[in-house]
This record gives structure tokens, sequence and C-alpha cells, in this order.
């Protein structure tokens, strides 16, 4: 991938991303990082798709000023688990603990790092569970569950069954993350997103509309969420 960058104030920088299956130039701005893409077909001259993006400034800023501010969380801040707002406080504990409203931290640990810990464990456990269910119901088992942070997508499927999921889904609501489960574990039985595939995630999770939409609201707000050293 190339990096070029369109005049202006400030300069907008832009990632080049040829690719055998774009047609045309489209532009994608993240709503995590910010970054900047091109994608353009092989054939492409660069020229001209600088300036497509060029021509395109004024919808590159506007994206980009609608995304969510960075969120941290350490010690004295809130965090989201479950859909519910926590606060993060200090307490005289070895470990990570969750009391009521609160989300205790051993005081003497830097907070994120293990913030970050918990939530994964968290997060592995409520989605396996999930998983085990709705591929009891389609008679379909999964290979495993992997954990990762991604910024693209909220999970996959592959063909020999493995599931990932981004460990960010345990600060959603629980229907929103057991949703997503039923969507990756649809995926065992058919491999695309046909009405074929929309009617096994009904089957699964009947109300799968709302909690779609959810996360088409507010995912961006979870992965805007850093946690402090």
């Amino acid at each position: 991938m190339q990096r070029a960058f369109l005049i202006g104030t400030p300069p907008l920088s832009v990632t080049l991303r040829r690719s055998d299956r774009a047609r045309r130039f489209s532009l994608r701005v993240s709503r995590t990082d910010g970054q900047v893409t091109l994608s353009l077909p092989r054939w492409a001259p660069e020229a001209e798709a600088l300036r497509f993006a060029a021509s395109q400034e004024g919808w590159i800023r506007r994206a980009l000023a609608a995304r969510p501010q960075v969120r941290l969380v350490g010690i004295g801040a809130l965090v989201p688990v479950e859909g519910r707002e926590l606060l993060v406080e200090a307490a005289p504990l070895r470990s990570v603990r969750l009391a009521e409203d609160r989300l205790l931290v051993p005081g003497s640990a830097t907070a994120g790092p293990r913030i970050v810990a918990y939530l994964k464990l968290m997060a592995r456990q409520k989605l396996q569970v999930a998983c085990d269910r709705h591929a009891a119901t389609l008679g379909k088992p999964y290979a495993r569950i992997t954990l990762r942070d991604t910024t693209s997508r909220w999970g996959s499927c592959t063909t020999k069954g493995n599931l990932m999921f981004s460990w960010r889904l345990i600060m959603a609501p629980p229907p929103v993350l057991d949703y997503v489960a039923a969507h990756e574990v649809a995926h065992l039985a058919e491999m695309n997103h046909s009405d074929a595939f929309w009617s096994v995630v009904a089957r699964l999770r009947p109300d799968y509309a709302s909690h779609r939409d959810w996360l088409r609201r507010h995912g961006a707000r979870l992965q805007a969420i850093a946690f402090r050293d």
C-alpha cells in the first residue's frame, strides 16, 4: 500500500490500496483511528485516483469531524461493561472485580492492562456460552473461538468453523453480544449473507435487527475507548 497527501488545512493523509476486485474508486474513513483509505483497481492510474480523492475532500473532512472522540478509561473514569457504565475504582485487591456499579482494580497495578485482561476473560466466557447454545440449536459445532481487537468487523467465521470476535463486545448490552454470536454461528450453516443466512440468524435471534442497528449506531463509541496504562 502507498500513502499520499491531499493539500489542505491540515493536509490529509490517504492510504492507496490496489485491489483485484475493485472496479471503481472508493473511499473509507475509519471511525476508530481516522485512517483514510482509497481503494482502486489494479489498472487505475494513481494520478486519476488522487484527483478523485481531492474531489471528495469535503466529504472526507466531514467524516473525520464526525468521528467519536477518544474516551480514556482509568481510575476514576467510567467504563461500559455489558451496557452499564461502571466507575473504575482502586481497591486493595489482587485481581479486578465487579461490585454493583463499580469495577474494582488493584490499587498498586496499572489500571488499563488489568481492565482489558478482565474484559477479555469476561468476553470469552460470555461468547462461549452464547456460541455453544446457538451451535447446539443448529446442530453445527464450531472449531474454536479467538478474540481480537478488530476495527473493521465484530466477528467472523472461517470455512473450518473457527469463530473470531472483538472482545469489545463485552462492553455492549448482552443481547448485542448474543446477536453477534448468533450471526457468526449462522455462518456454519450458510457461509454468505443471503436470504437463507438471515433466516438462520432470525431462527437463533428473532430480534436480531434491533441489536444489529445498535452496533451500527453505537459501535464506533466502543472502538474509540482507550485504556490508560
